[in-house]
């Protein structure tokens, strides 16, 4: 998807060097968490929560995504919708964390920056996050999180969590 995506863009901006396109693509494997995210999940871990990754990523952007972060000692799993053939935001890529984790989805905390995975989330029946860090509104007013928090800090700081 990531791929058809950036042709799409190298196609629409044709002033682009498309030599670029395999530098650009192999960016995804070495892409950063975002600054919060390490304390965050640590503390979490700390407190006894079962951490896991869900993405639409192929099992090989994961594992690169993953350890570029450092956060692999963190996961009690990797989630990729490749084993379902299908993308979230469908229940189907959801059932994965239920299945994997052994847990009742009304037991399971989901938090995501896409609002439109977390409408998925919530419509499932997860717990659900939305880290809206650039304060977008919120366009799934009928699937509303049970809070919209500005980082991962604020999910790990045991304040509603």
């Amino acid at each position: 998807m990531t791929e058809r995506a950036l042709d799409f863009a190298l196609a629409r901006v044709p002033s682009v060097n498309r030599a670029l396109r395999g530098k650009l693509l192999e960016t995804n494997l070495t892409l950063d968490a975002f600054p919060d995210a390490r304390a965050a999940l640590a503390r979490l871990k700390a407190e006894g929560t079962r951490l896991a990754i869900l993405s639409n990523g192929t099992p090989r952007m994961l594992a690169s995504a993953v350890e570029a972060a450092g956060i692999g000692a963190l996961l009690d799993a990797v989630l990729s919708v490749d084993t379902v053939r299908r993308y979230k935001p469908r229940p189907e890529v959801y059932a994965l964390v239920t299945d994997a984790l052994a847990v009742p989805a009304a037991d399971a905390a989901f938090a995501s920056s896409n609002r439109w995975d977390v409408m998925g989330a919530v419509s499932f029946g997860f717990e659900s996050f939305w880290v809206n860090r650039s304060r977008q509104p919120n366009e799934y007013e009928d699937f509303s999180p049970r809070r919209e928090i500005p980082n991962l800090v604020a999910l790990s700081a045991g304040d509603g969590r």
